[in-house]
């Protein structure tokens, strides 16, 4: 049974233990007390926002309604006059209840999943720098592809501009064919005239656009050898921007898709003032986006730029060449069937005038013969049977009147006379005979030279046209060479002469 003590009243003055031991006592509860609540408050202190920060002119028990009043809803005046409250904007739990918003809070210590969660933090930081490397890889490899379609696009430029430096070489080859062709011409064919200067206008004009085309395929050699070596660096830097993205499996045309068609990708297309996509990004040495890649990709966009102007520079000329050689070409070919139409109509003119001659030729031939017979029966007897027909100067009846003095007959220096005045007519016919034997010579052997003077300018005429169709190659038009007339100008010389 407990034991009953009697019921005692008690003062400070009638205390039975001593101060000290009561002072003693009081000090132990006091410091449990502050223990307690210093554990409290570096327990709930272990949970807080990032931003708390305590003012020191505020007072202790204010600084709780100091450090909640933000998190507390807004309260808006709305035009009817009722309110809206909106919960404070930011990351955390919303307390509908209490009208409340408490910022995310933090542990200052780590917590049983903190390897967990840095091992989180590393995958999503490695896996954002293979993002990045791939995406910068992505721009590499879709840089290189369009630097690629360039140069395809300069070497087919380059082929049709070899091509056409072909022509113009062909183009040479035949004005020197035409040139060597028209030599073979007898010499008084060989008269200066428009076609001559043609086809020296046509030479120069040849070697001017010769000098440009080969000005344009030692420009597209360089920009050529540039674009090669742009590809290479390109091709290098993507292979090493991919040495971080074994892992991922995802295309890089895909890549391309998600950051956006007005990113920082396409490299051809000119930016727009609205950006969509993924920015550029700073080089960093270190980083996805090097200092090497962001050079290569601005040495690749200014070679796109200047390839292309190169491109369509080159692409004018060669139009403009064709166009030129060929209005060339068909200018020399017109001076050359005129000259052939000139040499036709003094032809025509020749065959009238050599018809004539004929004629005229015949007839002074048998009057010539007339003449002779004339001035042999006025000489006399060429033989003892005309005898009888002539009679002589000393005829028994001529003897009997000259017996006596002065009496001379005026017949044989009537005679003499006339058989001077017979035999200069004679020199002069055989002179006009002869003069009209030449004429008609001289108009023979024009004629044969402007026959053949003709034929020449033909053959050019045809020449030309047969060697610059297209199917022509240079190569078959400098085997041509060989296969023109091989006669030489004397021999034309002695052909156009008539037998």
């Amino acid at each position: 049974m407990p034991v009953l003590l009697p019921r005692v009243e008690h003062s400070k003055d009638m205390r039975v233990g001593a101060a000290a031991w009561h002072e003693a006592a009081r000090a132990k509860m006091q410091a449990a007390r502050q223990l307690t609540k210093r554990c409290g408050q570096e327990a709930v202190a272990m949970w807080q926002p990032k931003d708390r920060v305590l003012d020191p002119h505020v007072a202790h028990h204010l600084h709780r309604a100091a450090y909640i009043q933000p998190w507390r809803f807004h309260v808006k005046m709305l035009n009817g006059g009722g309110t809206l409250e909106k919960p404070p904007p930011g990351e955390g739990v919303t307390l509908w209840r209490s009208k409340m918003k408490p910022p995310v809070w933090h542990a200052r210590l780590p917590l049983p999943l903190n390897r967990d969660a840095l091992a989180l933090q590393t995958a999503e930081l490695v896996h954002a720098h293979a993002r990045g490397a791939r995406l910068t890889a992505a721009r590499l490899a879709h840089a290189q592809q369009q630097v690629n379609g360039q140069v395809r696009l300069m070497q087919r430029q380059r082929e049709a501009t070899d091509y056409r430096l072909s022509e113009v070489r062909k183009g040479l080859l035949i004005n020197q064919q035409s040139v060597k062709l028209r030599g073979y011409r007898p010499k008084s064919e060989k008269v200066p005239d428009k076609a001559d200067s043609m086809l020296t206008w046509e030479k120069e004009e040849l070697k001017n656009m010769k000098r440009k085309m080969e000005t344009d395929m030692e420009k597209s050699e360089a920009m050529l050898k540039t674009l090669a070596s742009c590809r290479d660096t390109l091709a290098f830097c993507c292979k090493e921007r991919l040495q971080a993205v074994d892992l991922m499996n995802q295309p890089l045309a895909k890549v391309l898709g998600q950051a956006g068609r007005r990113s920082w990708v396409n490299l051809s297309r000119v930016s727009t003032p609205q950006i969509q996509g993924q920015k550029t990004p700073p080089p960093d040495p270190v980083g996805t986006y090097t200092p090497e890649c962001v050079t290569a990709l601005y040495g690749a966009k200014r070679l796109l730029m200047e390839s292309k102007d190169t491109l369509q520079e080159m692409a004018k000329n060669v139009q403009d060449i064709r166009e030129r050689q060929q209005q060339t070409s068909d200018r020399v070919c017109a001076s050359l069937a005129q000259k052939m139409r000139e040499t036709s109509q003094l032809k025509e003119r020749m065959n009238m005038a050599l018809g004539l001659m004929r004629g005229t030729i015949h007839r002074c031939a048998k009057f010539n013969q007339e003449m002779y017979i004339t001035r042999d029966l006025i000489k006399g007897p060429l033989s003892k049977n005309h005898l009888e027909t002539r009679e002589k100067l000393d005829r028994p009846l001529v003897r009997v009147y000259q017996r006596h003095v002065g009496t001379q007959l005026p017949e044989a220096q009537r005679l003499a006379q006339s058989t001077d005045k017979t035999q200069r007519r004679i020199s002069l016919l055989e002179k006009n005979l002869e003069s009209l034997l030449a004429t008609r010579k001289n108009l023979t052997y024009s004629l044969n030279c402007k026959k053949i003077g003709h034929d020449v300018n033909y053959d050019a005429v045809r020449l030309r046209l047969r060697q610059r169709h297209p199917r022509v190659c240079y190569q078959q038009a400098q085997g041509l060479v060989n296969d023109l007339d091989p006669s030489t100008p004397a021999r034309v010389e002695s052909r156009a002469t008539p037998e």
